[in-house]
């Protein structure tokens, strides 16, 4: 009834590592997420690691280990609408500390219209964000 097993949590003797063990003796892949090593609740998921079951961190990592047809690459937003000259210009010019739209202008030398207008497309497409007063900054990718 399944591709495998995906055991969360578990402590040393556990009807989780019992389920595992199940799913072994059928075939089936055993996953499991890795615990702090001083959390008894997580002992029983370590030694399955530590046993050759397969550790997962995300729902990515469990999609591409029991479907990997399954899984696709997510297109970001400048695969479809890539940056163009003065987007780029703009974000040379941006780091992770917020500046003035001014300032942004000037460092750039571009008219206000064209600043104001590229930012805000820049902000749709996730590259750029304002953090208020007309500070922007770079997005975080």
């Amino acid at each position: 009834m399944s591709s495998g097993t995906l055991v969360v949590e578990a402590g040393e003797r556990s009807g989780a590592l019992i389920t595992a063990a199940f799913a072994t003796d059928q075939g089936r892949d055993v996953l499991a997420v890795p615990g702090s090593i001083f959390s008894p609740a997580s002992r029983g998921t370590n030694n399955l690691i530590r046993d050759g079951a397969t550790p997962v961190t995300s729902a990515e990592d469990v999609l591409a280990e029991l479907a990997p047809s399954r899984v696709t690459r997510q297109l970001t937003v400048e695969d479809i609408l890539p940056l163009d000259d003065t987007e780029r210009s703009l974000l040379n010019v941006l780091t992770a500390e917020p500046l003035h739209i001014d300032e942004i202008a000037r460092a750039a030398s571009l008219p206000m219209s064209i600043v104001s207008a590229t930012l805000a497309m820049m902000e749709l497409k996730g590259v750029a964000r304002q953090t208020g007063g007309m500070n922007y900054i770079r997005s975080v990718s």
